[in-house]
């Protein structure tokens, strides 16, 4: 599969912004940190389609990514880190009204891809957002990112850690590396099993 090109579709505050064309929409959501923007720039390509900051909570609205690929155009959802970023906590409450806003009853949206680094352990966070999101019939793949920063001795028994700690099916948890590319084919082709 081939990416033919990527490019920022519609920045969303609200409902109202949200595009309107029925294309097919892959969420991609996860605690600040866990290296959402460096996987999705991995994904399509391109060096700074989604930015990447080193301050934790940089995402603060949806960014819609339509995707053209030798398969069917998709569109990729950047969803606001929640955790840990340093905000205000009224500030953290928009963030979390925005993405259920979307979450919740978005005909396009095909399936969620939450992400988990695979030094950190779930939190309570990452097991309500895949209850919440089972409880709405939404896919949800695990994609645990930074594979890199363990040894290959490691990687295998942690996977096993992860996915035995998440309500995920098995076969939708795929280990990704954004350095050196690391699942990233395989979490193309299970996207386009849900598509």
């Amino acid at each position: 599969m081939k990416i033919l090109s990527a490019d920022i579709a519609a920045t969303a505050a609200g409902a109202s912004q949200f595009p309107k064309d029925g294309m097919p929409e892959i969420a991609f959501l996860g605690r600040s940190n866990v290296g959402k923007s460096s996987l999705l720039n991995r994904l399509v390509a391109r060096k700074q389609l989604a930015r990447t900051s080193g301050t934790p909570g940089k995402t603060r609205l949806l960014h819609f990514f339509h995707v053209r690929r030798s398969g069917p155009d998709v569109m990729l959802v950047d969803l606001p880190g929640y955790g840990y970023a340093k905000v205000p906590r009224r500030e953290r409450q928009k963030w979390q009204q925005l993405i259920e806003g979307y979450l919740d009853g978005r005909e396009p949206l095909r399936a969620a891809v939450l992400l988990q680094d695979i030094r950190r352990e779930p939190g309570e966070d990452e097991t309500l957002f895949v209850e919440w999101l089972h409880a709405r019939q939404i896919p949800v793949l695990l994609a645990i990112t930074k594979l890199d920063k363990l040894k290959k001795s490691q990687q295998q028994k942690r996977i096993r850690e992860l996915t035995d700690g998440l309500p995920v099916q098995r076969d939708w948890v795929i280990a990704t590396s954004a350095k050196d590319g690391a699942g990233i084919d395989k979490l193309w082709q299970t996207i386009d099993d849900l598509l």
